[in-house]
């Protein structure tokens, strides 16, 4: 009887082990950590387009329509932003 409890309790202690090292290698490992700081600079760039296309978006639209007014012999009209 006391042969099986001997048994038992060094395969705990192995499982115990292998938890052990398994938990070690995974707080080593830094592949993950660096996905997630790839995923934050990808989504603190993607803020700084949206905000930046909100910002100029209305300024381009009125700059590339006075250019093609000018390119077509028009004269643009500053106060209404309309070609005449």
């Amino acid at each position: 009887m006391t042969g099986l409890v001997v048994k038992a309790i060094a395969a705990r202690n192995v499982a115990l082990s292998q938890v052990q090292n398994k938990l070690s290698r995974f707080s080593r490992e830094e592949s993950g950590a660096t996905a997630v700081e790839y995923a934050l600079i990808v989504g603190l760039i993607a803020v700084a387009i949206i905000v930046a296309v909100t910002l100029l978006g209305t300024n381009i639209s009125i700059l590339f329509s006075r250019a093609a007014c000018v390119v077509k012999g028009g004269t643009w009209n500053s106060t209404t932003n309309v070609c005449a």
